[in-house]
């Protein structure tokens, strides 16, 4: 090589050296997400990170997964996964992942951090005498290890959103549910069991106390806002499901940011198993699912951008196609929720 190519060779390098790559700019408004995923299993897996770093979703709906104590789970560096995470590009390559956190507001775990009380229960025999007096019976559906909550008892509303009364010898860095939520950086939370509020046993216990279940939910849901924004203004509330929840209850949009609503085209069988064949493709009633889109049309029509999930695999042009020409921003998946979808959106950038 002759020495002037050599010595611009060695400049250029240099020059190339110097300049910083470009870093990403903060998230998208939730109103500008095309794309999203859910995944709240398995994140501890090799691999399930780098899919998600790897992918190009607008914004990810991740399990906490270090607030599981049954398992070594619980010393998974969700800290470290989220900052990871915020490094790596959205769908327009401009702006970096959104990063939410699944809870559960309407049920407690047996398998969460929180979780001191007995474990020995077979379902259909009386609640354990050592459990607290907020939990009514196991979850309808079928999840194992859920349990439906009076989630306007005091206990439990500290235990998820101010941790006053939680002991911290346990041997962790937070109070509640929300503390952990924002020490590991998640930009905002995705409440499951919202639609706690139209649970018989939860009506019942509301009207033996003398409460109204569907203002309780929302008041929970603000309390839980102005907590969060106390420490993050940008802190995001993302309510799943239970969409009826807005009827007469306009004021309910003052404390959310976006709804996400599961199988209202199709659902599967409630199961962790990502392979079982019935956790996919099953269409929802027609009468419920024309109920699901009126009511999400409501909260499109008052400015709250809508997600739904489907349980969808053969059908999910049928699911993606349909969602979208209501408005929706979509996401199919199986009901397990236990890797990134092999059914991603059309026009996802690879």
């Amino acid at each position: 090589m002759q020495p002037h190519i050599l010595i611009l060779s060695l400049l250029l390098c240099l020059l190339c050296c110097s300049v910083p790559a470009q870093a990403l700019e903060g998230p998208m408004d939730l109103d500008d997400i095309r794309f999203w995923a859910y995944q709240i299993q398995a994140l501890t897996e090799p691999g399930a990170i780098d899919a998600l770093a790897e992918s190009s979703y607008d914004m990810l709906v991740l399990e906490p997964t270090r607030t599981d104590w049954s398992s070594d789970d619980r010393y998974f560096d969700t800290e470290g996964a989220i900052e990871r995470l915020k490094q790596t590009p959205a769908s327009d390559g401009v702006h970096r992942k959104l990063l939410i956190a699944y809870i559960d507001i309407g049920q407690a775990e047996d398998w969460r951090w929180y979780w001191t009380w007995s474990t020995d229960f077979t379902p259909g025999e009386p609640l354990p005498g050592d459990w607290p007096g907020y939990i009514l019976e196991v979850d309808p559906d079928g999840w194992e290890s859920n349990y439906v909550v009076k989630y306007w008892d005091p206990e439990w509303k500290d235990l998820v959103i101010w941790g006053v009364g939680e002991d911290p010898a346990q041997g962790r860095d937070w109070e509640s549910i929300i503390d952990e939520v924002i020490l590991s950086g998640f930009d905002g939370i995705y409440l499951d069991w919202v639609e706690g509020f139209e649970n018989d046993k939860v009506m019942a216990a509301a009207q033996a106390d003398g409460v109204d279940p569907a203002e309780e939910m929302i008041t929970f849901i603000a309390e839980m806002r102005e907590y969060a924004q106390e420490r993050n203004p940008d802190f995001l509330i993302i309510q799943q499901n239970a969409a009826a929840l807005l009827l007469g209850r306009e004021h309910l949009v003052e404390y959310i940011d976006g709804i996400a609503q599961e199988h209202v085209f199709f659902d599967g069988i409630a199961t962790d198993d990502w392979d079982e064949p019935q956790g996919y493709d099953t269409p929802t009633e027609s009468d419920q699912s024309r109920e699901y889109v009126e009511y999400l049309h409501m909260y499109l029509d008052l400015g709250i951008p809508v997600f739904n999930a489907e349980y969808a695999l053969e059908h999910a042009d049928e699911a993606y196609e349909r969602s979208l020409a209501e408005g929706f921003v979509p996401f199919c998946s199986r009901r397990s929720l236990g890797e990134l979808s092999d059914t991603p959106p059309p026009n996802l950038p690879e």
